[in-house]
């Protein structure tokens, strides 16, 4: 199928309906004096859903949304949403940037008018890019995978025949974090004929990785872990066993799936335990907002699932590959143990910032995929 423009128009219905069951919430009690410890705040969410109720205007969101061109496309019964915004200079390098879970294509609204206009930005226009976003399947407005293997790698194909098949470009760049960083290094991986490097601020390592007398900093990549594992893996046990039991319920309730998705924004950014020290509130409820209006949250999950019942043994990426490791990211291992299993020609530990670096550190994520990928134009 031919790839042919979109813009989001959510009905007035959706909206309305939307507006009824914020106003008929039943609310769970709380153990006092209890904050974030099991889970999310009682208080803050009920602020945060009375604005989402009386000042949040979806409208204008739609409107920032829609201000980039926006497409849809068909590869291989799959529906496939994106945003392609081509670069303002004389040889811009096409690059693909991968979202993960909670988030969506949203996430990277900040950095695309830097990448792809370096001039307008005080950079040079030798370093322009043509940005192409996906909405991963089963996210946001890209269709729901309806059979089982929607995988990484399922993933990764796709998105390589979008560029080459459907775009035309012969070679590409990839970024992304969170499961976009996987994404973006099987790209790597598999296709290494027509990616140019990939860059990542999330490093996927196998825990077992490492010697048996592991070093100081792998023994504290260890411990992190650990701790993960311990105090907030929950979500990914759940869906990556039972997404669909959850989903009945987060498919029903815009305040439980606004809890969800929220708490792990708090959890998982540099946020000092505040969230909308990072976050506005309208930016965390237009990205609830995207799974809402599209009733996503179900195959969202879904990604979980497949991932832990598909074989990831351990690879090699031979492709340049970069870096931007944000100092409050899930994972942070050591470059040394990194290096075995990825080609690292750019590592750079940030000063600032968590697990969703182009909304929390935008401007420090774009200079790290200038930097990186400058050497690499053709």
């Amino acid at each position: 199928m031919a790839v042919r423009p979109f813009s989001i128009e959510v009905p007035d219905a959706v909206l309305a309906d939307l507006q009824q069951r914020l106003a008929l919430a039943r609310w769970p009690d709380e153990i006092e004096d209890s904050g974030w410890d099991y889970g999310t705040n009682l208080e803050y969410l009920q602020q945060l859903v009375a604005y989402w109720r009386d000042g949040f205007d979806w409208r204008a969101q739609e409107r920032l949304l829609n201000s980039f061109p926006q497409f849809k496309t068909e590869i291989d019964g799959q529906e496939l949403h994106f945003i392609h915004v081509k670069g303002k200079g004389p040889n811009p390098l096409p690059l693909l940037i991968s979202h993960g879970w909670p988030g969506s294509f949203f996430e990277m609204h900040k950095i695309i008018g830097p990448l792809t206009d370096p001039g307008f930005y005080g950079a040079d226009p030798l370093e322009a890019f043509d940005v192409v976003v996906p909405s991963l399947p089963g996210y946001g407005f890209s269709g729901k995978p309806r059979q089982r293997g929607m995988n990484v790698a399922r993933i990764a194909e796709l998105f390589k025949d979008l560029m080459t098949r459907e775009l035309g470009y012969k070679y590409f760049g990839a970024q992304g974090g969170d499961w976009g960083s996987g994404i973006t290094l099987r790209l790597g991986q598999d296709y290494p004929e027509h990616l140019v490097g990939v860059h990542v601020n999330m490093v996927p390592l196998n825990p077992q990785a490492g010697d048996d007398e592991p070093t100081e900093e792998e023994q504290q990549w260890r411990e992190q872990l650990r701790q993960f594992q311990t105090d907030g893996a929950g979500y990914s046990h759940i869906q990556g066993t039972r997404p669909q039991t959850l989903a009945y319920a987060l498919n029903d309730s815009p305040i439980g799936l606004a809890a969800w998705i929220v708490d792990k924004f708090r959890a998982w950014s540099d946020c000092h335990e505040e969230v909308e020290q990072v976050f506005t509130r309208d930016e965390l409820l237009t990205n609830v907002m995207i799974y809402w209006v599209t009733q996503t949250i179900g195959s969202s999950m879904r990604l979980y699932y497949e991932a832990t019942h598909s074989d990831y043994s351990p690879y090699r990426v031979d492709v340049p590959t970069g870096v931007a490791l944000f100092p409050k990211e899930i994972s942070t291992p050591p470059q040394t143990l990194a290096a075995r299993q990825y080609n690292i020609q750019r590592w750079t530990t940030m000063s600032a910032g968590g697990h969703f670096a182009a909304l929390e550190q935008p401007a420090a994520l774009v200079h790290e995929i200038r930097a990186f990928f400058k050497r690499l134009r053709p």
